[in-house]
C-alpha cells in the first residue's frame, strides 16, 4: 500500500523537476511565432523585405505588418526587442547606427542579401571614347572640363548626392585631393532629380558626369560599358573615418573608383537570433543578385510601387528563382533536424 501511494508522488516531483530545467532554445514549431520587421522609407527595401519575408512565411512564421521607421529608430528598435530583424544594414555606412544601438551585445549581423555593389563616377561612353577620359583627375583641364558645363561658369558640373548623405562629402573631399576646385562643382539636391536630369541630357546626345552607386535603376538605363563608364581616381583618398582603406579595398573590376563598396546585410535582434534558428539560417542563406535589384529598381522607379506591385514584384522574383529558392527553404528547415 506505502508503495503504492509513493509512485504517484514520486512521479509529480519528476515532473516538476523536469519542468524547472531551463531549455537551451525555442521550440519553433510549438505554436505560432510573429516576425516583426521594419525598413526605411525607400521603395527597394521594401521588395527586399518581402523577398525575405515570403521565405519566413514558407517556413511556417507569421508575419506582422511592416514598418516604415527612420534608420537610427530601426536599430534602437532591434536593439530593445521591438523589431525582430531588418534588411537594411548597408556595411559600411551604418557602422555608426549598429554600435550605437548596442553592437554585437544586443544585434547579430546576419546575412549577405546584396552582394558588394560599387560607387563612384560615369560618364557617357561617346564622351569617354572621343576625349580618352577615364580618370576623373583628367578634368583639372578646363577644356575637358567645359565640356559638362551646365550653367556656363567653366566648371564641369557633377551631379552628385543629397545633402548630409555620406557619398557628399566624399565628392567634396575629392574635388579638394584631386585639385578640382576649379574646374568642378558637385551639384547636391534631391539624387533622383539629380539622374533624372542626367538621364535628359544624355538623350539629347550631350555629355554626361554623375556620382552613381550600385545597386541602383540607373545601371538597368545606362548599362555600365554600354552607355556609360566608370571613372578611375589618381589615388585613393577619403574623409576622416575612412582614411584608413587602401586602394584594394576602392577596387573594383580592375578599375580604382575611389569609394568603398557597400554590401546589404540582414540585422537580426540577438535574443531572437539565438531562439530561432531556423529563421537565422534562412536569413543566411537569402540573396538578391545586384543585375536583379538594379532590374526591379527601375521597375518601381517607372510605376510598380504600391504596395501590392511590391508584393508581386517580389513573388515574381521568386518564381524566377525557385529552385534556389526551395534550397534556401530547405537548408533553413535542416537546423530543426
Amino acid at each position: 500500500m506505502l508503495k503504492s501511494r509513493l509512485i504517484p508522488t514520486i512521479l509529480s516531483l519528476m515532473i516538476g523537476l523536469i519542468a524547472c530545467q531551463p531549455t537551451q532554445r525555442t521550440n519553433e514549431n510549438a505554436k505560432p511565432v510573429t516576425i516583426r520587421a521594419a525598413h526605411s522609407g525607400f521603395v527597394e527595401e521594401s521588395f527586399q523585405t518581402e523577398v525575405v519575408n515570403l521565405g519566413l512565411e514558407k517556413l511556417g512564421y507569421t508575419i506582422d505588418t511592416v514598418k516604415e521607421l527612420d534608420y537610427s529608430v530601426i536599430y534602437v528598435s532591434l536593439a530593445n526587442s521591438d523589431l525582430d530583424y531588418t534588411v537594411i544594414y548597408y556595411n559600411p555606412a551604418h557602422k555608426d547606427f549598429f554600435e550605437n544601438a548596442g553592437g554585437n551585445e544586443k544585434l547579430e549581423i546576419s546575412g549577405l542579401l546584396i552582394p558588394e555593389g560599387s560607387q563612384g563616377y560615369r560618364i557617357d561612353k561617346k564622351t569617354a571614347d572621343q576625349y580618352g577620359i577615364n580618370n576623373i583627375a583628367q578634368l583639372k583641364d578646363p577644356q575637358l572640363a567645359k565640356l559638362f558645363d551646365l550653367d556656363g561658369n567653366g566648371k564641369a558640373n557633377l551631379a552628385g548626392c543629397n545633402t548630409g548623405w555620406s557619398c557628399e562629402s566624399m565628392i567634396d573631399h575629392h574635388i579638394q585631393a584631386y585639385e578640382l576646385e576649379d574646374t568642378v562643382e558637385q551639384d547636391r539636391g534631391n539624387y533622383t532629380a539629380l539622374l533624372a536630369n542626367v538621364i535628359t541630357r544624355y538623350e539629347q546626345g550631350k555629355p554626361i558626369l554623375f556620382y552613381a552607386y550600385n545597386p541602383h535603376w540607373i545601371f538597368a538605363i545606362l548599362e555600365t560599358d554600354q552607355e556609360a563608364v566608370w571613372l578611375e581616381v589618381p589615388f585613393t583618398s577619403l574623409p576622416e573615418g575612412l582614411s584608413n582603406l587602401t586602394a584594394e579595398e576602392t577596387t573594383f573590376n580592375g578599375k580604382n573608383t575611389g569609394f568603398p563598396g557597400s554590401q546589404q546585410n540582414i540585422v537580426i535582434n540577438k535574443t531572437f537570433a539565438d531562439n530561432y534558428p531556423m529563421a537565422k539560417r534562412w536569413f543566411e542563406r537569402v540573396k538578391i543578385p545586384l543585375a536583379d535589384m538594379d532590374k526591379i529598381s527601375l521597375r518601381i522607379k517607372e510605376g510598380e510601387n504600391a504596395q501590392e506591385d511590391i508584393r508581386r514584384l517580389a513573388e515574381e522574383w521568386v518564381s524566377a528563382n525557385q529552385e534556389q529558392f526551395d534550397r534556401w527553404i530547405e537548408e533553413a528547415k535542416a537546423v530543426n533536424k
